[in-house]
């Protein structure tokens, strides 16, 4: 008895050894999402933003004008500054050299305090210890003081000892890295997102030229080891290059490059207030949107802070007090309310701190208190003076802010109609939904299917249990410039919002939702494409949330089904087809749906069966109604083959400006798009 208690005690004991103490930059590989966010795609571009803003800050303290950023073969970036270079002597508390202490050691750096850095981004001395400690190679190369000195480093650890290897008139530091594939499994750097993040820096810091090269295809032999700036090869490959003048101006230009501006003037304001520089720019357009881009000390601050907390205050008072003043709006309609003076608002605000809180190593959200007063008082009043100074301006965002407040009050007005009603809150679920039988949520599915055939097919196909189906007929409401009363008017939208549980607008519970999959399955031509862009936009405006927490699926039918013989595959793109079917002549294209009631008895020889036989026959579906019930489970609805792609936002202004120029109304935009993307469509013809 004795011995079963022993073992007892020695299987739960918790003592000394137990507890792990990790040392060097071990706690960031063996928790990265600490200190990036997230092993996915947001972290891999973390990391390039991290090395980035360390030569970002060397030109915000005036010691750099030329950043150039290369994503080289293998997904291995170079970043190259020309600033004062990382410090190589030895540093004193750590007995190595400065830039080994810079790249292997957590919180060290130069911007913790001294006369280093007075403004800067990166403040907790993790960013390039952090990139080296998630790299399996990593190679730093500084000039500065007439030498040319390097190290090389392996998952955080150094190869060798920082090396002199050279002598150099040039100043500046050169960091390689190739992210660790055992962190992120597949590395893939997404184009796009680089520039467009590269292109909001170099509007944030005036003068400051930014390039960014792809040399990914490149197939020759790169050597860089006597070159400095990349470009310095003459490779003819694809880049792009910054250099902005107007700053924030131009990034409002920018951002409303598609839309129709209320007023001419675009509001501009630069000021320190009490030790925090402050910069805003704004300018009201023909939306019912806003977009408010927010940065700190040049870090974009997506979750807000302070910064913006400050804005909104100021920009509500300033306009409630002229409005009042100039008597343009009854005193029964009461004043504005901050939704109301932020339709159609485009602003992008900058605050640059000495001492800055960030809530998180990620920099998404500022936490410096002082940030908001600041803010509040220098915009408020440079907000009230250009208002004053430009009465046209003024009246024009006044009427804005107006009709806002009154579609506010009428949306409010038809939604709890609505809701007294009970219809979004789940009492009365929409007679076309052919619901599931399980009530848990996490395992039930909703397809979105387009029309009666398809809802027939997909009703007699599905798992009873876990797959309800939702037929719309024909295109639904375009909800890209439409309020809550006419989108709740639509029928359609309206029974999908009631399917969906969660309600819309400030009474939206996520909690709610009735389904973790939304799948949407519409046709794969022209118009299946358009229902599928509008369900998109629905989502993207009024339920973001429900797309972040990665509940919306499109659904791939399949294209083709190639019959031959006893043999049925399904072919989802022309070159899977292709490859099924090879170079054959043998192909019978089926124009009409497959049936099994005979025509008339034929009788064939021996040698027609067995030719036929051998013969391929192809059926292009064009639409889940063409399909069977056992078809339409078999490729579209079987979560053992099914092949379905989650919609995520991995950049959410690029996706506003994409959804603005598709589905606004602006037509001159949405030309330019097609005529510049039609080389990519597919012609069904």
């Amino acid at each position: 008895m004795a011995k079963a208690d022993d073992k007892k005690e020695k299987k739960g004991s918790y003592g000394a050894d137990q507890i792990s103490v990790l040392e060097g930059l071990e706690p960031v590989r063996k928790r990265p999402g600490m200190y990036i966010g997230t092993t996915g795609p947001d972290g891999l571009h973390h990391l390039v933003w991290e090395i980035f803003d360390n030569s970002r800050d060397e030109a915000m303290g005036g010691f750099c004008n030329d950043i150039e950023i290369t994503v080289l073969p293998n997904n291995t970036i170079r970043v190259v500054d020309n600033g004062r270079g990382i410090p190589v002597d030895m540093h004193s508390k750590t007995k190595v050299s400065a830039l080994e202490t810079v790249m292997t050691t957590l919180h060290a750096g130069g911007k913790f305090g001294g006369e280093g850095y007075k403004v800067s981004g990166g403040l907790h001395g993790v960013g390039a210890s952090v990139v080296n400690a998630l790299s399996i190679f990593c190679r730093a190369e500084v000039h500065r003081d007439g030498g040319k000195y390097a190290q090389e480093y392996s998952q955080g650890k150094k190869k060798g000892a920082v090396k002199k290897i050279g002598s150099s008139k040039l100043h500046g530091t050169i960091i390689t890295f190739q992210p660790d594939e055992i962190i992120f499994g597949t590395i893939k750097y997404d184009w796009n997102t680089i520039v467009n993040h590269l292109r909001q820096q170099a509007y944030l810091v005036k003068g400051l030229r930014i390039s960014v090269i792809d040399a990914r295809g490149y197939e020759g032999k790169i050597d860089t080891e006597d070159t400095f700036y990349f470009r310095e090869l003459g490779l003819e490959l694809p880049s792009i290059t910054y250099y902005f003048e107007g700053g924030l101006v131009s990034l409002v230009k920018y951002h409303n490059k598609f839309q129709k501006p209320l007023h001419d003037n675009i509001f501009y304001v630069e000021k320190e207030q009490d030790g925090v520089g402050v910069e805003i720019a704004l300018q009201y357009v023909d939306d019912i949107v806003d977009r408010i881009t927010p940065f700190a000390n040049n870090i974009n601050t997506k979750e807000g802070g302070t910064h913006v907390t400050g804005f909104k205050t100021a920009l509500t008072r300033t306009l409630n007090t002229y409005c009042k003043k100039n008597e343009m709006m009854k005193e029964s309609e009461g004043g504005f309310t901050g939704d109301d003076v932020l339709e159609g608002l485009t602003a992008v605000i900058s605050v640059k701190l000495p001492e800055i809180q960030f809530e998180g190593q990620t920099k998404s959200k500022l936490g410096s208190m002082e940030a908001q007063g600041a803010v509040a008082t220098v915009f408020g009043e440079a907000f009230s003076a250009f208002l004053e100074e430009n009465p046209d301006d003024a009246k024009a965002i006044i009427n804005k802010a107006v009709l806002a407040l009154k579609a506010r009050k009428a949306a409010k007005a038809a939604k709890d109609s609505i809701l007294r009603k009970g219809a979004l809150e789940g009492m009365t679920l929409p007679g076309k939904l052919a619901d599931c039988q399980s009530k848990n949520a996490e395992d039930s599915e909703l397809f979105l299917v387009e029309g009666d055939s398809a809802g027939g097919s997909a009703k007699q196909g599905r798992d009873r249990r876990t797959q309800a189906i939702l037929p719309l007929r024909g295109k639904i409401l375009n909800v890209e410039r439409a309020r809550i009363d006419k989108m709740l008017a639509s029928k359609e939208v309206r029974a999908l919002v009631i399917a969906m549980g969660t309600s819309i607008g400030d009474t939206f519970d996520l909690t709610k939702m009735r389904y973790h999959k939304i799948i949407i399955a519409t046709d794969a031509d022209v118009d299946g494409s358009h229902i599928r862009t509008l369900l998109l936009t629905l989502f993207y405006r009024y339920f973001r949330d429900i797309i972040d927490a990665g509940y919306i699926y499109i659904a791939q039918p399949p294209l083709y089904k190639i019959k031959r013989g006893k043999e049925i595959h399904y072919a989802y793109t022309d070159e899977e087809r292709l490859k099924i079917v090879g170079k054959s002549n043998d192909v019978v294209e089926i124009q009409e749906i497959e049936t099994d009631v005979p025509t008339e008895e034929i009788e064939e020889t021996e040698e027609e069966v067995k030719k036929k036989a051998n013969k391929f026959h192809i059926q292009r579906f064009k639409g889940l109604g063409e399909m069977n019930p056992e078809e339409l489970w078999e490729t579209t609805m079987d979560p053992n083959n099914r092949v379905l792609k989650k919609v995520n936002i991995a950049d959410a202004e690029e996706a506003n400006k994409v959804f603005d120029i598709l589905m606004g109304s602006e037509v001159p935009p949405r030309k330019s798009f097609i005529q510049s993307n039609a080389k990519l469509a597919e012609i069904d013809i």
